[in-house]
């Protein structure tokens, strides 16, 4: 099946690890043009120099701090100058802090939303403009917790909700221009956060971090984590020319972890 990526523009936010590298990789692959972005330069550099090996659309990189709205600006900007208009955006940022309601202040929830929803609304905000012309995409790439909450991360559980909430209601706003608002929320994705996370629980109960791992799988119908690239195909499926009906919806792409309906 032809996805119909190749030349299109597509910007991937936190792109230097993790899912948001493997969605860029995998769009690469199909043949788009990419725009890395994070705020690690160094790491950007490395991803880069691995993403031109592929062989398949463009690469370039540009460090930003999504929590500013210059940088982000600056982040558009570049993109456009370098690949044209974007037809292509996902949404994705580093987790917050993991902790219990009680552990957190003012300070700590502020600094949550300008990262994990603010962001988000004033990336999209900045790449309208351009998808108006002849339609578009955009992931919001959220967390399993959209469906369940999980213990011991109420600022994702907090947050992940309300970028569920911007896209559905975003879907039914921007329909008419041909743009489709997709959320799609990982379960336990074999990445560095979910190994910080399960670290932590392994340091809280005195355990060895394998016996979280374990402990976990045990919850997975599949019996295992997923793989980066596993999710990234999902992602791309929803960008490309094989999904021309979806819009406003939420896949939580999990193993069947999630229990709920």
């Amino acid at each position: 099946m032809d996805l119909n990526l190749k030349g299109k523009v597509a910007l991937v936010v936190a792109s230097s690890q993790g899912l948001g590298k493997a969605i860029a990789e995998q769009l690469v692959t199909e043949g788009a043009n990419v725009m890395l972005t994070s705020r690690n330069e160094e790491k950007l550099q490395t991803v880069y120099e691995e993403l031109e090996q592929i062989g398949g659309g463009n690469v370039s990189y540009f460090p930003a701090d999504i929590t500013s709205d210059e940088d982000i600006k600056n982040l558009i900007a570049k993109t456009r100058e370098v690949f044209g208009e974007i037809n292509i955006l996902i949404n994705n940022a580093g987790g917050p802090p993991g902790g219990t309601f009680e552990k957190f202040s003012d300070e700590d929830w502020q600094n949550a939303f300008e990262l994990n929803l603010l962001s988000y609304i004033r990336i999209i905000r900045q790449v309208l403009p351009d998808m108006k012309e002849e339609g578009g995409r955009i992931i919001n790439i959220a967390s399993s917790s959209i469906k369940q909450p999980i213990p011991g991360l109420i600022l994702s559980n907090t947050f992940r909700l309300g970028i569920v909430g911007l896209a559905k209601s975003l879907a039914e706003e921007l329909a008419p221009y041909n743009i489709l608002v997709n959320t799609v929320a990982p379960g336990r994705i074999a990445t560095d956060r979910v190994a910080h996370l399960d670290q932590m629980k392994a340091e809280k109960q005195g355990v060895a971090k394998e016996d979280i791992e374990e402990a976990s799988k045990k919850n997975i119908p599949l019996g295992r984590y997923g793989k980066p690239e596993e999710f990234a195909k999902v992602v791309t499926f929803l960008v490309s020319d094989a999904s021309t009906y979806m819009t406003g919806s939420s896949l939580v792409v999990d193993g069947g972890m999630v229990k709920s309906i």
